[in-house]
């Protein structure tokens, strides 16, 4: 597949296309202009479980960014659901970041509570709504604990509630389980499948890791080195109700490695050019 073109949605997994983008260009103006993602296209379709990968520096965080409506591409059109996402965050897209966003100075429940007060929404329904999330992401013993009484864990888990309990229909997600061990990591990967299953949102996520892009992925999306553009987009084949025990099957290998293969080559472009 040439690095411009079109990325259809697999036949076997046809479903009405929640996210678009086509042509899609960003250059950062400045002194020195920078050439950081695209030209690309991208179809998402409703429901499914994207990942992207690519060496650093090739514009993932860029292309998150641009889908979330946080900046505008230079050049091309983004539509979810059917709707121009046009420089601002449009209503049913949620983002969670590798960084702890969350309040230090507010209890897990003041924290997950904290965009719904802030839209104004009514009491009741904001303690709905919360009551859920907390027991949806096995957060109740700790409703009162401040972060800094939460493992890192534990802590990704609040910002993930804060995002849901906006009830999202497409959840973007960058490196949010990067500062975790590898052990703790598999176990979110789990509860993220739960979250995805349970919802029916549409997920993309943003990570270096290759084995946690192969487990949670209906598609894998491999980036270029700078500009970024999808060199390939990999079909994972697993079952819905996947979890972590399926780093066990030899298949899951295959998928890791022919991400590698794909990765290596572009990698070494992005150091190269690092060094020039």
């Amino acid at each position: 597949m040439s690095a411009g073109a079109a990325v259809a949605v697999p036949q076997a997994a046809q479903a009405p296309i929640h996210a678009r983008l086509c042509g899609v260009t960003r250059v950062f103006e400045g002194k020195l202009s920078v050439h950081a993602l695209g030209p690309l296209d991208l179809d998402l379709a409703r429901g499914e479980f994207f990942a992207v990968v690519g060496p650093s520096g090739c514009g993932k965080t860029t292309l998150m960014d641009l889908i979330a409506g946080l900046s505008a591409p230079t050049e091309g059109s983004i539509t979810f659901e059917d709707k121009p996402v046009e420089g601002e965050v449009p209503d049913g897209i949620g983002a969670v970041f590798q960084e702890d966003a969350s309040f230090p100075w507010l209890t897990v429940r003041d924290n997950i509570a904290f965009g719904l007060r802030r839209a104004g929404v009514d009491a009741a329904e904001i303690a709905r709504r919360v009551d859920y999330v907390i027991g949806f992401m096995g957060l109740r013993d700790f409703a009162t604990a401040y972060p800094a009484q939460l493992s890192g864990g534990m802590r990704q888990r609040v910002c993930i509630a804060r995002t849901l309990v906006l009830q999202p229909r497409l959840i973007l997600l960058d490196e949010p389980f990067g500062a975790l061990d590898q052990q703790t990591r598999l176990l979110m990967g789990d509860e993220l499948l739960r979250l995805w299953r349970e919802t029916g949102a549409t997920i993309l996520l943003i990570t270096h890791a290759l084995d946690e892009a192969a487990m949670l992925s209906d598609r894998v999306g491999v980036m270029s080195a700078r500009p970024g553009r999808f060199i390939d987009i990999i079909t994972t084949g697993w079952a819905r109700e996947r979890d972590s025990a399926i780093v066990a099957d030899p298949a899951f290998g295959a998928v890791t490695a022919r991400l590698w293969s794909l990765l290596r080559s572009e990698s070494l472009k992005a150091i190269g050019a690092k060094g020039a």
